[in-house]
């Protein structure tokens, strides 16, 4: 197959990168481009590839490529450079940094556009004789409607006939949110996490700020203590209690009892008290203990629910994997603290049972449970010994209080800052 000699830099985002061996790397997520060269075409000097296992983003020169097809890029032998991508002065992300710039063309076959003001759509790049890879070609598009041109068209010029490209004000406010919160879409909270945590601060709490309160609630879950905390602070108090609102309780306790108490108070305030009330529970426990890690939101209900409701409330796609593995069954009320817990039903259970029944049927009433005041290691003994995904955490007058989900288990044993530690798995 003859290689490709050029092609969009938007075309490579998301393919796959391929070692000589046939093994998948990771995926394209920009291409690392050099700004300032005087008289000369700006070069693709490499690829931003995020590495399957770790998420770690490392620069693969574009010497290295010896083939792209429609699914995936191919590359020469040799051992891949596994350190984290850093971009040197003068280098910038095609995608996270140029598109969507404001530039302006004298392109001759265009006259109509001069003065206009355009936006950078893509960016074409080309293979020379000397094996470099450089911008041979802009894709514009239109901001405003002109005599000959309505807005939102897109036109194809080479490279020296745009102005402004390699003078970018790359960290202007404003500039490509719309474009990276487009390559976010379909990407899991904790990579979304993760490519936030490589940006300047300010340019990841202007992509927060843009980001709807319930996707920003589940990638701040996703985020160091002083993560959540920077990036809440940049938002407006009503905006940052909306967010609070959408993540789950035992998180929000969890950050609230890090920070100092007026200014969690404050927080506190700003939210709906339905919402703000479970949290406060949370912080009657210590943090080290079952309390103060539990979720006081597992899935609740009564024995005279039916297999079918039960099953219903399982699938629910908020619903946490380790939560969904079984139903807790009280007496009313069914909300925490509820009514005396009866027992659990396992979502294997559930499965095996026709929908009509009910789940007083197949409770398991001898559950193993957790005391509120139980210290943490005495909680990953538990764990361990019971080969649970979660627990349900009961007080002296057997109400639930919570379960405690072996996910948060571990965010509380882990070392503090785990989060912001460069993985260490290799391909």
């Amino acid at each position: 197959m003859t290689p490709t000699l050029k092609v969009f830099v938007a075309r490579l985002v998301g393919l796959v990168v391929l070692g000589p061996d046939g093994e998948s790397i990771g995926r394209v997520r920009d291409v690392i481009v050099s700004m300032y060269l005087p008289g000369q075409r700006p070069r693709a000097l490499g690829l931003a590839v995020e590495l399957a296992a770790t998420r770690r983003r490392i620069f693969v020169p574009m010497s290295r490529m010896t083939n792209i097809d429609a699914d995936a890029i191919t590359l020469t032998t040799g051992r891949v450079n596994m350190r984290k991508l850093a971009l040197r002065p003068n280098e910038a992300l095609a995608v996270g940094q140029i598109l969507e710039s404001r530039v302006q063309t004298d392109d001759p076959d265009h006259p109509e556009l001069t003065d206009a003001d355009l936006s950078v759509v893509d960016l074409e790049i080309e293979r020379t004789r000397a094996l470099d890879w450089v911008i041979s070609r802009v894709a514009l598009r239109t901001m405003r409607k002109g005599p000959l041109r309505r807005r939102g068209e897109t036109v194809v010029v080479t490279w020296n006939h745009v102005h402004g490209l390699t003078r970018l004000n790359l960290n202007r406010p404003g500039h490509g949110v719309e474009l990276a919160l487009t390559q976010f879409e379909g990407m899991r909270p904790a990579d979304v996490a993760y490519a936030l945590r490589e940006l300047p601060e300010p340019r990841r709490n202007e992509l927060a700020r843009a980001l709807d309160d319930e996707r920003l609630a589940d990638i701040l879950q996703e985020m160091s203590t002083d993560e959540q905390t920077a990036t809440l602070a940049s938002l407006k108090p009503s905006r940052a209690a909306d967010v609070l609102e959408a993540m789950d309780p035992d998180d929000v306790a969890d950050l609230m009892g890090e920070l100092p108490a007026a200014e969690a108070e404050a927080l506190l305030a700003q939210m709906d008290p339905e919402e703000s009330e479970p949290v406060r529970r949370l912080l009657r426990h210590s943090p080290d203990t079952a309390g103060g890690v539990m979720t006081p939101e597992p899935i609740i209900v009564s024995a005279g629910t039916t297999v079918s409701e039960a099953l219903a409330r399982v699938a629910n796609p908020d619903v946490g994997s380790a939560t969904a593995t079984m139903v807790l069954v009280v007496r009313p009320p069914t909300s925490t603290p509820t009514g005396t817990f009866l027992g659990a039903v396992h979502t294997q259970a559930l499965l095996r049972e026709p929908p009509a029944n009910l789940v007083a049927g197949i409770l398991d009433d001898d559950v193993p449970r957790l005391s509120p005041d139980d210290p943490l290691e005495e909680v990953t003994r538990f764990f361990a010994t019971y080969n649970l995904a979660l627990a349900p955490v009961v007080d002296e007058s057997a109400h639930l209080l919570g379960a405690v989900a072996v996910d948060d288990l571990l965010d509380a044993v882990l070392p503090r800052g785990w989060r912001d530690q460069e993985p260490e798995g290799t391909q």
